[in-house]
């Protein structure tokens, strides 16, 4: 019987989820080793902007959940911590998932479950983790069952999702399989399919994977596009009346932890094999340049200054305040490794610094700048052509129909 679940790593995974559980009835403790942050949700404020997040955190409280930096002396855990990947071998790097599964072994009950809701590289359980649990079980002479439940979410819809995305869950047995289904069943509203864990592992990366190829591919017409001189958005659009084909939209590159990280998992585990992905990925990664390149043939044309150029939109992605990965970070870095004057920037969702030349006033930023480049298509800027009319335009994202605006 699951009496309290211990959610490890309280950020854009893990928050939502112990708040989603304790709203449906769960008693749940969230725990994250950062000190400051624990405080802030102890204190009643959520840590993150999302939609739909602050009436949950309330519902939540109400219902009794509470925030921790100590791991709780439980039978069920929800491990949901960074997994990042190593940039020079593509390879993951699971040393987050292992110290959080190490630190609920000193703590777990005989029979708990640990379930890692992290995205993790296929065979990462079996290579890491599996061995750090068998070896602390025969030393304390306790069973203890390991399921891998991958999140299927995304910032700016994290909450209806939740409620709605099909999930999976791998487990070595079906029982605990079904015992884990149950409980996420307490609020997913969609379907809960559960198999072995390496299968889990691989559908959510080849999920991301897939995404990741098709933007690749929109991308890279996008570049032929610009080199023979023709409209990529309209041969898009052409294309996209055949029954059978759905080209997605180019942009100025990938963000976020799940797109522009995922897909590397593969290229890192299979190099020999995973040659179409690595190429897409190595596209993506790519557009943040191609981008910056056409600043500069732009600005050239029309006799811009460097300091009188500012990019719109930190974000990876457009009405959240998440920067993970995010593209204009790349190109900023870029810029930064030719030892250029960064160009100013400007994220209506981005409050504190985290970059030089970064302005907080948006009337104060435009009036600082004759060229600006969309990079984000938050909602503010849609509404916002009136005010940027009069200056240069590269429209980085196809959202405003006129014939004086720039495109990739």
């Amino acid at each position: 019987m699951i009496v309290l679940v211990n959610v490890i790593g309280l950020g854009y995974i893990g928050l939502p989820t112990a708040l989603m559980l304790a709203s449906h009835g769960i008693e749940v403790v969230g725990t994250d080793y950062n000190d400051a942050l624990v405080k802030t949700l102890q204190s009643g404020k959520v840590t993150f902007e999302e939609k739909g997040l602050d009436e949950l955190f309330s519902n939540a409280l109400s219902k009794g959940i509470k925030f921790s930096t100590e791991y709780q002396k439980t039978n069920t855990y929800i491990v949901s911590v960074p997994t990042p990947y190593d940039k020079f071998s593509k390879k993951i790097d699971p040393v987050y998932v292992i110290n959080a599964v190490t630190t609920v072994l000193e703590y777990c009950e005989d029979d708990s479950i640990i379930v890692i809701e992290s995205t993790v590289s296929p065979g990462t359980i079996n290579k890491y983790i599996r061995p750090v649990i068998e070896s602390r079980c025969a030393s304390d002479k306790k069973t203890i069952h390991i399921v891998h439940a991958p999140e299927r979410i995304i910032p700016g819809n994290m909450i209806y999702e939740l409620y709605n995305n099909n999930r999976t869950i791998g487990a070595d047995d079906k029982k605990i399989g079904e015992k884990i289904k149950k409980l996420y069943s307490s609020f997913c509203k969609g379907e809960i399919v559960v198999t072995d864990i390496r299968t889990a592992e691989m559908t959510k990366v080849v999920e991301n994977t897939f995404r990741a190829v098709n933007i690749a591919f929109a991308n890279e017409l996008a570049k032929i596009c610009r080199y023979d001189d023709m409209d990529v958005y309209e041969i898009i659009k052409i294309c996209n009346m055949h029954p059978r084909v759905s080209i997605l939209q180019p942009g100025p590159g990938v963000g976020g932890h799940c797109i522009s990280v995922d897909p590397w998992f593969l290229v890192g585990d299979y190099p020999g094999l995973a040659k179409v992905i690595d190429e897409s990925m190595k596209t993506n990664d790519g557009m943040p340049d191609f981008v910056l390149n056409r600043i500069y043939e732009i600005a050239h044309e029309k006799n811009i200054e460097i300091d009188r150029i500012g990019l719109y939109g930190l974000t990876y992605k457009e009405n959240v305040d998440d920067c993970r990965e995010s593209p204009t970070l790349q190109m900023l870095e870029s810029q930064k490794r030719h030892l250029a004057y960064p160009l100013k920037v400007y994220d209506p969702y981005v409050t504190k610094d985290i970059t030089e030349n970064q302005f907080h006033d948006f009337d104060l930023f435009l009036k600082s700048i004759d060229f600006v480049v969309v990079m984000v298509k938050h909602d503010q800027i849609r509404n916002s052509y009136d005010l940027i009319k009069d200056k240069v335009v590269l429209d980085c994202h196809n959202i405003f129909d006129n014939e004086n605006v720039h495109h990739i």
